[in-house]
């Protein structure tokens, strides 16, 4: 088991972005904005859900790490820390996920 958490991994893509886009490729998915970046994460998670329906766990695994990351790219450029997100995980946990989706305003 790794020591390595979400905010570890959120602290390289804050460093990376501020790299030449030539050099990272984060700082590249950065430069090109969000819309981009937006359309990437889209398209790692439907890479995840292929190798999930696919039952190819080592894909899965690969997938899901390339989703995080690009989710983490997206929060970056949004300027949402990864705090947020886990305060509302939090925030969520204090009730059954039955009674927290009944709570949602309608879409």
């Amino acid at each position: 088991m790794s020591d390595f958490t979400l905010a570890d991994l959120e602290a390289i893509v804050a460093q990376r972005a501020q790299a030449s886009p030539e050099e990272s490729w984060t700082a590249k998915l950065v430069a090109k904005g969000q819309t981009k970046a937006a359309k990437k994460l889209g398209e790692e998670a439907v890479e995840a859900v292929i190798a999930a329906i696919s039952e190819d766990r080592q894909n899965l695994v690969e997938e899901s790490a390339d989703v995080l990351f690009h989710l983490l790219v997206v929060l970056k450029i949004a300027g949402i820390p990864l705090s947020d997100v886990m305060d509302e995980l939090a925030r969520r946990t204090g009730q059954s996920g039955i009674a927290e989706k009944a709570g949602r305003q309608p879409e």
